[in-house]
């Protein structure tokens, strides 16, 4: 009988620079702590607009992109794309302006009270149907934090009940605006993605395909694993890596990086987000190895927001070693610090160029 072989895991991967379809860098202090780490990552990063005052205007939005230019090195290629703040009285007229400003990729939903910072956000999505007609007749996406924020629906149900209340007929309405399903996090929405149009995709953040809702809850409650949309059941995040390793090119990288200083996240009521832009592209390595689909991660990273996007992918690589090393217990972040995911704990991969 011929000898049996057994293919070792690979030791390193080369994959073309990934994109971050969704990140948080905050303003101030704390973006000149963290952008740097997208920067050094990523080619380019959809950058999320909910601040205080939110980015509503594409006038703010271009400043809000230069101060992030201001807080990377003056050499870096890095391209931050930027996003408005969806409210209930958004004009079609703003959504003219920013596509025709050339640095505003998409526009963002937040239900009212769904996350942080976002009590400015849609309280009624019909106030907003001019505007999204005004969208889908330029092309300029939307992106959707897909939870509803009734106090009577349990929060590990909330993403199910947006997909059917709000999302369903969202897409019926606007059958060719582009909708990115932000940070999924159930086989709902992962399956509402994969039956919709091509105009419909979705982000999946790093730490949603990696953890569960026991990485929060069992063994004392953990402040720094809150995040929301919250994390759920092995299930769910079976089905997410199931979406992300499939080669479906609607699935796509958004970290979802959300930092908040150590003093906002451990107190009586603990600020929503993980910090993960410190080692991004680790993290879905991780991953990925995990389910032994190295080979899948490139086109998740590297290919499949470009061609949703309608961009090109970026012309350089990164290469990725499989090597354990320790993440520190904490970063600066402004006049405080942040701790990462993994503090103090050990990822497998490390980039080496």
């Amino acid at each position: 009988m011929p000898n049996s072989q057994t293919t070792s895991p690979p030791s390193s991967i080369s994959i073309i620079r990934p994109d971050d379809w969704h990140l948080h860098v905050r303003d101030g202090a704390g973006l000149k702590s963290v952008v740097p780490f997208t920067a050094s990552q990523c080619g380019r990063a959809i950058i999320m607009p909910n601040l205080t005052p939110p980015v509503t205007t594409t006038e703010q939005a271009s400043s809000y992109r230069q101060a992030i230019f201001d807080a990377i090195d003056k050499n870096s290629n890095f391209q931050p794309l930027m996003t408005l703040y969806l409210t209930d009285t958004t004009p079609p007229e703003e959504i003219e302006t920013a596509v025709d400003s050339g640095i505003v990729s998409a526009v963002k939903l937040y239900p009212a009270g769904a996350t942080t910072n976002s009590d400015a956000g849609v309280t009624d999505i019909k106030k907003c149907y001019q505007t999204l007609e005004m969208m889908q007749k330029l092309g300029l996406p939307l992106l959707v934090h897909g939870e509803v924020t009734h106090q009577d629906i349990d929060i590990f149900d909330r993403e199910k009940k947006f997909i059917d209340q709000r999302l369903v007929s969202l897409v019926k309405d606007f059958p060719e605006l582009k909708v990115v399903f932000e940070h999924i996090t159930t086989s709902d929405a992962a399956d509402f993605v994969i039956q919709s149009s091509s105009y419909v995709a979705a982000t999946i953040t790093a730490h949603h395909l990696l953890m569960n809702r026991n990485d929060m809850l069992v063994g004392g409650i953990k402040p720094h694993h809150y995040c929301l949309p919250i994390l759920k059941r092995e299930t769910h995040r079976e089905a997410l890596i199931r979406a992300a390793i499939s080669g479906n090119n609607k699935f796509f990288m958004g970290t979802d990086s959300a930092p908040h200083s150590k003093h906002n996240k451990e107190t009586a009521c603990g600020c929503a987000g993980m910090f993960t832009a410190f080692a991004a592209i680790e993290l879905y390595a991780e991953a990925f190895d995990n389910a032994d689909a190295l080979d899948k991660l490139e086109q998740f990273s590297s290919l499949n927001g470009p061609l949703f996007y309608g961009l090109e992918a970026n012309s350089d690589k990164i290469t990725l070693q499989r090597e354990k090393w320790t993440v520190p217990d904490a970063f600066d972040f402004g006049d405080d610090v942040v701790i990462p995911l993994r503090a103090g704990q050990t990822i497998n991969w490390k980039i080496t160029s």
